[in-house]
């Protein structure tokens, strides 16, 4: 399985968002990029995860950072968890896990002491040139952004 290491480019992609409009990663060169992998919208560790970059985004704005969340779940979904949650940033769709599997953040994971295939909960820091700053595999979904915050004196 792929594992990003800084330094690396960061995989290019083209996908939907919540509203069904294409968003590209070259949509964002020049500027910063916090791209965070998740299972499943409406989930109680993705809302908590969600909601916790919902709740912080004025200081990834303010440290040049846009967030974007990407899971398997198709527009749709996302459009029902972006409304429900009041979520303020982009989430992207990508049910053929092309991406996801791009970004080291599909495979095989542990889920309660068993070996399953899944969505490996990760967080990737891309710089204004398109390469990985920071990749973070097998996070927490509760008190994650936090960290991220303390750890990059953000």
């Amino acid at each position: 399985m792929t594992r990003l290491s800084p330094g690396d480019k960061a995989p290019a992609f083209t996908l939907l968002d919540a509203e069904g409009n294409t968003v590209k990663l070259s949509d964002f060169k020049g500027r910063k990029v916090v791209l965070y992998a998740y299972p499943a919208a409406m989930t109680p560790g993705c809302t908590k995860q969600a909601c916790d970059f919902r709740d912080n985004l004025a200081v990834f704005d303010d440290a040049g950072y846009t967030v974007l969340g990407i899971s398997p779940d198709k527009p749709d979904k996302l459009a029902r968890f972006v409304e429900k949650e009041g979520l303020t940033f982009p989430l992207l769709s990508d049910p053929d896990k092309e991406t996801l599997t791009a970004y080291g953040a599909y495979g095989e994971k542990q889920l309660y002491g068993k070996a399953v295939v899944g969505v490996i909960r990760s967080t990737f820091f891309i710089d204004e040139k398109g390469n990985i700053s920071q990749a973070l595999y097998g996070v927490k979904a509760t008190g994650h952004v936090a960290k991220l915050l303390k750890d990059n004196a953000l």
